[in-house]
């Protein structure tokens, strides 16, 4: 249970915590309201389904009620995929603006829908920039949408959404955002960037489990999505219709996940809602940064990049380093990180999401600190390749 010092119950089950950006360490109320089931069809079923898009809504704010909040069945790259195939016409191109994986992902989503796209990669970690996006939309004038990934977890990054839709919206093009990993602990104040679509997933900043995500758009932008979509299943305004008319998804949900969505969104507003759970996880991050760099260890991205979410470190140059031997020994501690994704260096992430606060992040520290010794590493610094790195973003 909870000590005095504690404000958050360790796993019952003694599970590691997953120091990931999602699946994530969930409460135990939140698992515990997946042990009843739910008819897919039934009224209360469908209670929980319209209390569940509502509470989503209330989390933009003033601008809500011009937007409307569509669940999709499956993965957050499902819900991509569905946004990028029903708000882009067949005949539109999307700016998909890549600096790591999921950006990459959106674009090969759009060559796989057989949609135009243009893409601008920045790399493994460098931030797409409004006046290059502006320069770009004005020497093609065929662009109709640009995709913003908001947290791109490959670096954690917190990108510049509201620059780059500003400069969008000025050349008269729409935004769409992958907000994945962010939304719900991160703002996204729909009056400021009035985007056309975006999307998140249950399993992340709500603390909920994997099953399913959701598209929130504008409510002519679902109107004018009928017919576009390239699929029967991630049709999102064929979805949107069928529960305006009738309450229900249109295939079977996620009666379980649904549930325990619903538990995590009461805690999420217990905890103050958008700007409680984003203080919490940038406490986490503090500390945990702080911690790892006594340490030795060295962020990849400055301070101002660096979001609450998940944050990349450099491996050690020591050759006593090995990853997958840290990976062990900090599970074998009750902590389970993340594998880095930079091509150039090497490095590992380390999330700050789920239900840890900043006395679990200490722990963590511990953990790093005694698996460092249990390997022989007595200096964690990077090699100089990493730091030289580092500076082209600083540039």
């Amino acid at each position: 249970m909870v000590s005095e010092t504690e404000t958050i119950e360790p796993p019952r089950l003694g599970e590691p915590y997953l120091l990931t950006p999602g699946p994530l360490t969930t409460s135990y109320a939140v698992k515990e309201a997946m042990l009843r089931d739910w008819g897919s069809w039934d009224d209360e079923f469908r209670a929980m389904t319209r209390k569940m898009r509502t509470q989503l809504l209330a989390l933009l704010g003033s601008g809500k009620s011009e937007y409307d909040c569509v669940p999709i069945q499956g993965s957050g790259s499902y819900c991509v995929e569905a946004m990028l195939g029903s708000f882009v016409p067949k005949d539109g191109k999307v700016l998909v603006l890549a600096n790591g994986a999921y950006g990459l992902r959106a674009a090969q989503t759009m060559e796989c829908l057989g949609r135009a796209f243009k893409l601008l990669d920045k790399g493994d970690y460098l931030p797409p920039r409004g006046d290059e996006v502006a320069a770009i939309l004005a020497e093609d004038p065929a662009i109709t949408h640009v995709l913003i990934i908001h947290c791109e977890t490959s670096s954690g990054i917190l990108n510049p959404v509201e620059e780059i839709a500003d400069v969008a919206h000025a050349a008269g093009r729409k935004v769409l955002i992958d907000s994945m990993s962010a939304f719900g602990a991160v703002p996204l104040d729909v009056e400021r960037t009035k985007y056309a679509a975006m999307v998140s997933s249950a399993n992340k900043c709500i603390e909920g489990v994997p099953g399913f995500g959701f598209v929130i758009a504008r409510t002519d932008e679902l109107e004018a999505a009928k017919g576009n979509s390239h699929s029967l299943s991630l049709d999102v305004h064929a979805q949107w219709a069928a529960m305006e008319k009738t309450g229900q998804w249109r295939f079977t949900p996620p009666t379980h996940v649904v549930a325990a969505f619903l538990a995590a969104l009461d805690a999420h507003e217990k905890e103050g809602s958008v700007k409680g759970r984003g203080a919490r996880y940038t406490r986490n991050r503090d500390v945990m940064v702080e911690g790892m760099r006594e340490l030795g260890f060295e962020t990849l991205l400055a301070d101002r990049w660096l979001s609450p979410i998940i944050v990349t470190f450099f491996c050690p140059a020591s050759p006593a380093f090995e990853f997958q031997k840290f990976y062990e020994l900090m599970k074998e501690r009750g902590f389970i990180i993340y594998p880095g994704k930079l091509t150039v260096v090497d490095s590992f992430r380390i999330g700050c999401i789920g239900q840890m606060d900043e006395h679990v992040m200490r722990k963590v520290i511990e953990a790093a600190a005694q698996a460092l010794a249990e390997m022989g590493v007595n200096d964690a610094s990077p090699p100089q390749a990493a730091l030289d790195e580092r500076k082209k973003l600083a540039a």
